[in-house]
């Protein structure tokens, strides 16, 4: 063991004696922070979301490293030390981001390509945001969502997650939109899985208001 691992299992050790929220556990994950920093060897690259997947990483740091907050399981000492088992996270974050990227990208063509009544949906979307007045479609489109009076968008889910259905992914993409991170750690689901499920099922939704409303 090296001179590192040794000095990051100490103070792991030492942090996680003191009770959560308290200015022990504090001080320690500072340390640890700090001393993780300067090995360096913590992964990095040149992606432009790098950072918003570090900044989770820290956050989930903080909340598993002692006890499972947010996590299935807690850090476990005994299996790898503390960078291994952080990189093995940040690498994940970055790619769920990397895939969400290329969602977005591929789910704006898509969405540029189609043309209801001369008008562009990708156009009508712009509309409800950047009108004088937008909130009159957009109340609509929330009313829409909200009654749902077929229940046609409470009865399309997730496989096997019938509590992730398209009203809670509407409601909750609407502005001011939650990031897909956020609906990630929130619903225990992949970025990719959260807005790939959005692109194939709630667009289609969408877009069937849109003509409904005769946006133009």
């Amino acid at each position: 063991m090296s001179v590192l691992e040794q000095q990051l299992e100490q103070l792991v050790t030492e942090t996680c004696k003191h009770p959560y929220g308290s200015l022990g556990r504090q001080r320690g994950l500072t340390s640890l922070v700090r001393l993780i920093n300067r090995s360096q060897k913590l992964w990095r690259d040149s992606s432009w979301y790098y950072e918003d997947a570090l900044q989770l990483t820290w956050l989930y740091f903080c909340r598993n490293l002692c006890e499972a907050i947010t996590a299935k399981a807690s850090y476990d000492i005994e299996k790898s030390n503390v960078i291994t088992w952080l990189n093995a996270y940040l690498k994940r974050r970055l790619q769920d981001m990397y895939i969400e990227d290329r969602e977005k990208q591929k789910l704006s063509m898509e969405i540029d390509k189609e043309d209801r009544n001369g008008v562009r949906i990708s156009q009508a979307i712009d509309c409800i945001v950047a009108s004088p007045q937008p909130s009159n479609l957009l109340e609509q489109l929330r009313q829409w969502v909200e009654k749902d009076q077929t229940k046609v968008l409470r009865r399309t889910y997730i496989r096997d997650r019938a509590d992730v259905n398209a009203q809670i992914l509407i409601l909750k993409r609407l502005p001011p939109e939650t990031s897909w991170q956020i609906l990630s750690q929130e619903y225990s689901l992949s970025i990719s899985t959260l807005s790939s499920f959005y692109q194939r099922k709630c667009i289609p939704l969408l877009k069937e208001f849109y003509e409904q409303q005769k946006v133009v």
